[in-house]
């Protein structure tokens, strides 16, 4: 991996810039090597896979699987590890003074989330620190309560009734039942399976006393409909927010819910015509899922392949996003439902596209880890 003294600069070949190595970084890094010069710019040394941290929670076996190096990602360009700091027309600062320079630059920062889903820092030391540190505090706990029933919620308590049936785990939810915008089959089904795992589901009521919104803890909610529920265990899992604080700077930057910044056709966020923003940052019509913006990577190919051959950009098609993208919720390695467009699937299918694998070996190969 190349280290900021380390950049390299081509005269022959367009230079791209990519912040962030997150699923849209990773997948678009690895389609323009051989188009571009193409930097990768990410501060930490793995990609953390998302859905493997969920189970991973349960099944510690499962997080080295998850954590997938970029050293082999590319065969022409770099990934730098250091954290970018501001961005211009011209290229991207980053946190020691130094610049990348790049013709064209797509910033895929992605979003946050609670321990120990996503790291709260750039250490994977540290994030497998924290991963060991909660499992052992859900293999003590007997009752665990989870405050937010988003996927992340939904799949942890999949999880957890899967691995550990024994927990007494009881999933909240403000919403009036799972998954509100989505096809109303799907969100029956899952409760029903949950309820049918032994997990209690509380639907309209909000916690209003949560100690901590970045971790796991042990305590007691307070509900909006008045009931008390104590717990070994309390995870918030209460959303994602758009990592998006690189984009504050820059000129006519507007931003929508849970932090994203809004875009235009192209995709560009601001009054700059050659900085893109992509993935759960970007506020693009997709929603903030792996399924979901992965629709925006071949349209960002398609279209920065375009500019490198010497189109501009408003010549290019415009991005149009998923009207609802498919949405696979497994609950466990062996049931779920999963809304896929035309029809809403069960066990089976949830656990053949998702369920199984998480999606694990899919990223691994592509980060060229066996």
């Amino acid at each position: 991996m190349a280290t900021a003294s380390g950049i390299r600069i081509s005269n022959m070949m367009k230079r791209i810039i990519l912040v962030g190595g997150g699923y849209v970084g990773v997948q678009l890094a690895k389609a323009l090597d051989d188009k571009a010069d193409v930097t990768l710019i990410e501060p930490r040394s793995h990609l953390v896979h998302a859905p493997a941290m969920i189970r991973a929670v349960v099944d510690p076996h499962v997080l080295d699987q998850g954590l997938i190096p970029y050293d082999n990602l590319l065969k022409n360009g770099q990934v730098l590890r250091a954290r970018a700091t501001s961005i211009s027309a011209a290229g991207v600062t980053l946190e020691d003074g130094s610049q990348v320079l790049g013709d064209y630059i797509v910033v895929a920062t992605g979003s946050d989330n609670a321990m120990p889903f996503k790291p709260a820092t750039d250490s994977i030391e540290a994030f497998r620190a924290g991963n060991a540190r909660i499992h052992t505090m859900l293999k003590a706990a007997q009752s665990v309560a989870i405050v937010g029933a988003g996927a992340v919620g939904t799949e942890l308590a999949g999880e957890i009734a899967h691995f550990m049936p024994d927990k007494k785990v009881t999933l909240i939810s403000s919403e009036a039942s799972l998954f509100p915008t989505m096809p109303s089959k799907l969100g029956s089904a899952l409760q029903g399976k949950l309820n049918d795992a032994g997990v209690t589901t509380i639907f309209g009521a909000r916690a209003e006393n949560l100690q901590s919104m970045t971790e796991p803890y042990a305590g007691e909610l307070q509900l909006s409909n008045g009931d008390k529920i104590a717990a070994d265990l309390i995870f918030p899992v209460i959303g994602s927010r758009a990592t998006s604080t690189i984009f504050d700077a820059l000129p006519g930057i507007t931003k929508g819910g849970a932090n994203r910044v809004k875009t235009d056709p192209w995709l560009r966020p601001s009054d700059l015509p050659n900085v893109f923003a992509a993935g759960d940052v970007a506020e693009a019509g997709d929603a903030m899922t792996i399924v979901a913006v992965s629709r925006q990577t071949p349209w960002l190919e398609k279209m920065l392949t375009a500019l490198i051959n010497g189109k501009k950009v408003e010549e290019t098609a415009k991005y149009k996003p998923w009207s609802k993208a498919p949405f696979l919720v497994p609950l466990g390695p062996q049931k779920g439902s999963s809304y896929l467009v035309l029809f809403t699937a069960g066990d089976a299918i949830t656990r053949l596209m998702k369920g199984k694998d998480l999606f694990v070996s899919k990223y691994r190969k592509m980060l060229n880890r066996t």
